[in-house]
């Protein structure tokens, strides 16, 4: 984390134009392809095949690794792929990987039939997934590694407004598309594969921007342990181990999970709190079994101690290493600054909707002025980091996602005003987009180039524990409080991130980037 640097007005601007932010349009609208290509997309198509709703709910599994990425991310970091990292370097070959992974996961999909191979579909599914969180994985290392920290807010502006397009492209493109081509009364599966390779065929975007952009320059990240093809065969094997651990840990204690959390709600227990201790019990117990077989692999020594300390705990050790005591403290905002917008945009819909508003209305609105908003707070959000520095607008966006939730509380007491939907929808997403911007840039200031993908991959997973484990509660808040008072007291909620940086603000720990 640096000193945050003061720009003018005019070098701000020009920012816009750099290649480095321009290249993360392309990039962004590459990794937003996938997403909703696994999610509902996939479900509106498993659901004119006939499939069950049960079984579809099942196919949400297929995600699961966006939220465990940081098992995975050390190999990025780590390990070079054969004949490609030495022409194209360690991060635009995993790119490429990535990529092409998802193109062929997009391809798989297309050839099946779900209704003649459910199975097969899941597991093209649950490869689409994987794939598309290793690009995720491998462009936040790439835009961390390439700029310095305080173009990152206009990076990530960028970076937001292509997935969103891309997004768009892979959600109602691919339902108007396979629309346009259904030419069968009923289930026309012609209609699905046409589609689907399509999206295969808009992914060579994120391709041709691969091969374009240079190399980021970084330290050397080449292991110290991964010298011959026995080390990379063992580093290899070392990841799947542990990742087989943790995956088959978790799976596998499911029925037990599901029993254990109907007994504590029988004993009187909230539902979100006991889903919430057993999903990180879960959790928690997975990465244990995962760590136990790391240790039991290098008390054996098939795999050397410092390769597993080099991989999985030095990127831990580098960060507190760095910031000394002040870690926690970091630690504490990351989980605690969407704590306002979290909490009280689980209830934001359902307002709405208490309040006589149409679905039409609403969709139209956060559609529009919503999605407009985000993008335009982005980009504002990263011309003033531009101008002054981070922890100025980190502490701007914590205000801003705060105080937008005041509005909510006007409005509560106005009721069903078009004119004020607007209004509260527009500033929601402005100050969220601003926010955004800023807790990227600050989540990025906070790697440390020898373990940018790792380190980065752990934040982004954190980031939402907390204000998910007290957004469960939103609902019995709103029954026992009203509207108002709740959207008072999410905007008391928001002090917490706001002293948080006010601390380390006056702190100013003066840290150079472990290199």
């Amino acid at each position: 984390m640096t000193e945050d640097v003061r720009r003018s007005w005019g070098e701000s601007l020009r920012a816009f134009f750099h290649p480095r932010v321009i290249t993360m349009l392309f990039l962004g609208f590459s990794a937003g392809i996938p997403i909703l290509l696994v999610f509902s997309t996939l479900s509106v198509w498993l659901r004119e095949a006939g499939v069950e709703r049960a079984a579809i709910g099942f196919f949400s599994w297929a995600a699961l690794g966006y939220g465990f990425k940081f098992v995975w991310a050390p190999i990025i970091d780590k390990m070079p792929l054969p004949l490609i990292t030495a022409l194209m370097g360690q991060r635009r070959s995993w790119l490429l990987l990535s990529q092409l992974s998802v193109i062929a996961a997009l391809a798989l999909m297309a050839m099946i039939d779900p209704v003649e191979n459910l199975v097969g579909m899941a597991v093209a599914a649950v490869a689409l997934g994987f794939a598309s969180a290793t690009q995720d994985i491998v462009i936040d290392a790439y835009r961390i590694d390439s700029a310095d920290e305080d173009l990152q807010g206009m990076m990530s502006a960028t970076y937001i407004a292509g997935y969103r397009i891309g997004m768009l492209v892979a959600g109602a493109g691919a339902l108007e598309l396979a629309g346009m081509i259904d030419v069968i009364e009923g289930y026309d599966y012609g209609a699905w594969q046409i589609t689907y390779f399509s999206m295969a065929a808009v992914m060579v975007a994120g391709i041709i921007t691969t091969f374009l952009i240079p190399e980021p320059n970084r330290p050397d990240g080449k292991s110290a342990h991964l010298n011959s093809l026995l080390d990379y065969l063992q580093f290899l094997g070392l990841f799947i181990a542990v990742a087989f651990a943790f995956a088959m840990t978790f799976f596998l204690s499911s029925d037990l999970a599901n029993l254990v959390r109907s007994v504590l709600v029988e004993t009187g227990m909230a539902e979100s709190l006991a889903g919430f201790l057993i999903g990180t019990g879960r959790l928690v117990t997975a990465v244990s079994a995962a760590a136990l077989l790391a240790v039991l692999l290098t008390k054996t020594h098939l795999v050397p101690r410092e390769m597993v300390r080099e991989t999985y705990v030095a990127p831990f050790a580098d960060f507190f290493d760095r910031f000394g005591r002040i870690a926690m403290v970091i630690l504490f905002l990351i989980a605690t600054y969407r704590i306002a917008d979290v909490v009280m945009g689980v209830m934001a819909n359902v307002f709405y909707v208490d309040l006589g508003f149409e679905k039409q209305e609403i969709g139209r609105i956060s559609k529009g002025f919503g999605l407009a908003m985000t993008l335009a707070g982005g980009f504002l959000g990263g011309l003033l980091i531009m101008r002054f520095g981070v922890m100025r607008i980190l502490f701007l966006g914590g205000i801003l996602a705060a105080g937008t939730n005041i509005l909510f509380a006007v409005m509560a007491g106005l009721g069903n005003q078009l004119w004020m939907l607007m209004v509260v929808i527009s500033a929601d997403n402005l100050s969220a987009g601003i926010a955004s911007a800023a807790f990227v840039a600050y989540l990025s200031s906070l790697t440390s180039k020898s373990f940018t993908a790792t380190q980065y991959a752990l934040f982004s997973s954190m980031m939402l524990l907390l204000p998910k484990l007290i957004a469960g509660y939103s609902g019995v808040a709103v029954e026992a409080l009203g509207y108002a008072s709740f959207f008072i007291g999410t905007a008391f909620l928001g002090i917490v991130p706001l002293a948080l940086i006010l601390y380390l603000g006056f702190r100013k720990p003066r840290l150079s980037q472990a290199t």
